[in-house]
């Protein structure tokens, strides 16, 4: 696929194929084996041997993928048209260890490089929250210590969870310590729940991060705080991470580790349509859960929340 190519990959249309037929890729696009002459890919990575409690993760690229098909290529409220601009198709999923969950870190990171060496930007369906380290480390070595918008309930900076360093709650501890993040860049927003004790939110905090609890913005618009967003991250490298349970449970139930008092689909969206304009060279959405969720319904708005991302990269065109 050549990026001198005069047309570019588009969704499956729904008048051309029904949508609960034709092939199983994210929004229904071109699978490809290889990232040369894509500008972005969906990569699903069906892990969830990091889970600290409900498993099922690793069905979540799967689900995501079906529920997409009903997303269609243009965006009604933004004007985004990122398929008149970008090349964009699905890559497929990361071929994990199931059985070991340090081997499948250097799995994903190797699968993960040469992608982003291609100047192809990674889209990420997770998969439990320990996949963003092995791809931070692939992103750092193109782009360097990058900045991190950051929406989910816990801070995931645990220093170790039963004895072990890498788990789905302790990438970031590990991130700053292997120096992939600007941490005065960092912004980790609807974090919620009960703890063990002040550290869990106050250490990100000595490290620099801006932590936005999700009880500050109860009630509110996110647009005001993405503009501070902006503001600080500049034009950074940045990659944005989203953990579904971000999102209050009685919208987005199918995930592991659910906690109340998250933010509103409105206010996802508002987050993720504030980072146009920053210099995005990656994305995720981890922690879908398929089985305690049989609706469908945190799938859906796990591939809609992707779509969104898609519209806000760098290139996009609006119309």
């Amino acid at each position: 696929m050549s990026r001198a190519a005069t047309t570019f990959n588009q969704p499956l249309g729904g008048n051309t194929m029904p949508r609960f037929g034709g092939w199983a890729s994210m929004m229904r696009l071109p699978m490809c084996s290889e990232a040369a002459g894509l500008d972005a890919a969906f990569i699903g990575v069906p892990l969830d041997i990091g889970t600290s409690h409900r498993p099922g993760t690793r069905f979540g690229p799967r689900q995501i993928r079906a529920e997409s098909s009903l997303i269609r290529p243009y965006n009604m409220a933004t004007g985004a048209a990122p398929f008149d601009a970008l090349q964009v198709a699905d890559l497929g999923d990361v071929a994990i260890n199931t059985y070991n969950l340090h081997k499948s870190i250097e799995i994903i990171e190797r699968h993960y490089q040469p992608v982003i060496d291609t100047g192809c930007k990674p889209l990420t369906l997770g998969g439990d929250h320990t996949i963003v380290l092995p791809i931070l480390r692939a992103l750092v070595r193109r782009h360097g210590p990058v900045a991190l918008v950051h929406v989910d309930a816990h801070a995931d900076v645990n220093d170790d969870m039963f004895g072990e360093g890498i788990a789905h709650g302790t990438p970031f501890r590990r991130a700053v310590e292997e120096g992939l993040l600007q941490t005065s860049k960092v912004w980790q927003i609807g974090l919620r729940g009960s703890g063990y004790g002040a550290d869990d939110f106050d250490w990100p905090r000595q490290q620099g991060f801006t932590v936005v609890q999700a009880h500050e913005v109860w009630y509110q618009s996110l647009a005001p705080l993405m503009a501070r967003v902006r503001e600080a991250i500049g034009q950074a490298p940045c990659y944005l991470s989203f953990d579904i349970d971000g999102i209050d449970p009685a919208f987005a139930g199918g995930t592991g580790t659910p906690e109340v008092g998250g933010l509103t689909v409105p206010q996802a969206l508002e987050i993720i349509r504030g980072c146009r304009g920053l210099n995005l060279v990656g994305a995720d959405l981890v922690e879908v859960s398929p089985p305690y969720d049989v609706s469908g319904n945190t799938a859906l708005l796990g591939a809609n929340l992707l779509f969104e991302m898609l519209c806000v990269l760098p290139g996009v065109s609006y119309r």
